[in-house]
């Protein structure tokens, strides 16, 4: 049965990969913290699909490496920046904009997580984590966004958590940064639909990346282990190809992950009092 099918099956494939090339094929792409992890994964996947592509991280010899990895590289431009230097965005933005035409998608994987509790993490570990992983996502869609508008086209995809919508302990101040990116970030796609402004909200679970490792503790230092679920978790490379289904499909709101990770979304919101008393006993590194 399989092989009478095969013909149709390697048809269908053939299809499919034409019609996601056709909405990828030249788009210009920058993507954030595309040194490492998801981002890197995406680069990788995007680059294939035929895309051109800014990188953006703090380490320019990591997004070398990344850019030397990809076949077509005169199609893939750097363009460093930190997040958390708020008074320079404007200014990359402008550079982003100089390097190929105008972006047609944005995507947001730039961003640092937390390992401690609320009693020992400073208010300066507090508000990093809000100015890398808030205000500097924030800052470069704000000054993306008229360049889009006049256009009428333009695509914010930006990389939350499943944290982005529970909380759990030892994540206070990610948990925060991820919740309040969702506010913005569906505000912005209610003002401005009728502009063909998309806006899409990736929420992943467990994934196997460095996240946790450079995670930070509560006086600043990095966790530097690696969680268990995290190692357990799903590739960055099939993250990132379910990501680009979501951004083909411009899907508003989109969760990643296993089966509890996901399970635990609808549990908050149908079964609050429940997800509370489960989440006390959650193991989470």
């Amino acid at each position: 049965m399989l092989k009478k099918n095969l013909p149709f099956i390697f048809e269908f494939g053939q299809v499919l990969k034409i019609k996601i090339m056709t909405k990828i094929d030249k788009k210009i792409i920058w993507v954030t913290g595309a040194s490492s992890g998801i981002g890197e994964a995406l680069v990788y996947q995007l680059h294939q699909l035929g895309a051109k592509l800014i990188l953006s991280a703090r380490r320019a010899n990591e997004l070398e490496r990344v850019k030397n990895a990809c076949t077509q590289n005169s199609e893939v431009h750097l363009l460093t920046l930190d997040l958390s230097e708020a008074e320079t965005l404007e200014e990359k933005c402008k550079q982003a904009l100089t390097l190929m035409g105008p972006i047609d998608l944005i995507i947001h994987c730039g961003g640092i997580s937390q390992r401690d509790k609320v009693m020992n993490t400073s208010l300066a570990v507090d508000r990093r984590i809000m100015e890398v992983n808030y205000f500097g996502t924030v800052a470069l869609s704000k000054f993306l966004l008229p360049s889009m508008v006049t256009r009428k086209q333009g695509h914010h995809v930006i990389i939350t958590s499943v944290t982005g919508i529970i909380s759990t302990p030892l994540r206070s101040a990610y948990a925060a940064s991820k919740h309040a990116l969702h506010g913005f970030f569906d505000a912005l796609r209610a003002e401005h639909e009728k502009d063909n402004i998309h806006v899409s909200l990736i929420c992943p679970g467990y994934i196997k990346t460095k996240i946790s490792f450079n995670a930070l503790m509560g006086d600043g230092s990095k966790q530097n282990t690696m969680d268990k679920a995290q190692d357990n978790g799903m590739s960055p490379e099939r993250c990132a190809s379910k990501i680009i289904r979501a951004i083909e499909q411009n899907k508003n709101e989109v969760y990643i992950g296993g089966f509890k990770e996901v399970a635990g979304i609808y549990l908050k919101r149908f079964f609050p009092n429940l997800f509370a008393k489960i989440v006390i006993k959650m193991a989470v590194t």
